[in-house]
C-alpha cells in the first residue's frame, strides 16, 4: 500500500519537471527529477523535502497560472480552460504532498 501512495507524488515531481524543462529552466527541471530519489530514502527529513518541495511546486503551478492567464488575457484570448487545467494541477501537486499523512507512508518514513 504505501509503495502505491508514492505515485502521486511522483507523478506531480514528473509533471513540475516536464513544466520547467519546457519553460527551459534545466536545474529546476533535473531538481524536480531527482526529488525522486528521496522516495527510497526511508527517513522523516526525506519525507518533510519532499513534501516541501510539492508544496512549492503547487505555488508554481499558481504562478504560472496568473503568468499565463494574464497574457490570454490581454491578447483577447479564452482563459478558462487553461485556468481550470492549471488549477486542477496545483491543487493535485499539493494533494500529492498530504500522502506523507497517511498511516502507512506515516510509519515507513517514521513521521
Amino acid at each position: 500500500m504505501p509503495i502505491a501512495l508514492l505515485f502521486f507524488p511522483s507523478v506531480a515531481a514528473i509533471l513540475l519537471a516536464a513544466h520547467f524543462y519546457r519553460a527551459g529552466q534545466l536545474v529546476l527541471a533535473a531538481l524536480s527529477v531527482g526529488v525522486l530519489v528521496l522516495l527510497a530514502v526511508p527517513r522523516p527529513w526525506a519525507a518533510r523535502v519532499l513534501q516541501g518541495a510539492l508544496l512549492a511546486g503547487a505555488l508554481e503551478w499558481l504562478r504560472a497560472l496568473a503568468v499565463f492567464a494574464s497574457a490570454r488575457m490581454a491578447l483577447g484570448q479564452p482563459y478558462l480552460r487553461l485556468t481550470l487545467i492549471l488549477v486542477a494541477v496545483a491543487v493535485f501537486t499539493a494533494a500529492s504532498a498530504a500522502v506523507f499523512q497517511q498511516s502507512a507512508l506515516r510509519r515507513r518514513y517514521r513521521l
